[in-house]
């Protein structure tokens, strides 16, 4: 579903392509919450971590086309939160971390971000 909605925000206009990233992290945080609720369902955790790391992923890839218009410096800034978070969806996955908070937490940040 993430690819999908991806795939539809990069080919269409600005305005739609807001509200679907808007509804991506939307879904993405509402599965980690529910991932943070019930920490012994792998299966949760799973499906958000899926979702999040392909969403970071997507973004990630179109913040590195040479296309994309926005200064450097932002692309820059949110190629590093995109690689933290896959990273510390990693260290979630491997048993090593259990606090999604901080993932939560700048997943909302970005998604505020993307209403101005």
């Amino acid at each position: 579903m993430t690819a999908s909605i991806y795939a539809d925000v990069i080919q269409g206009g600005s305005e739609m392509g807001r509200e679907q990233e808007k509804e991506a992290f939307d879904r993405g945080i509402s599965l980690m919450e529910a991932a943070q609720a019930r920490p012994d369902d792998f299966e949760r955790k799973r499906d958000a971590a899926r979702h999040v790391q392909t969403l970071w992923g997507y973004l990630i890839k179109d913040l590195s086309h040479p296309a994309n218009d926005l200064s450097d410096e932002l692309k820059g800034n949110l190629i590093s939160i995109g690689l933290w978070v896959i990273r510390d969806i990693d260290a979630i996955i491997s048993g090593s971390k259990t606090d999604w908070a901080p993932l939560i937490e700048i997943n909302k940040t970005v998604r505020e971000g993307l209403a101005t």
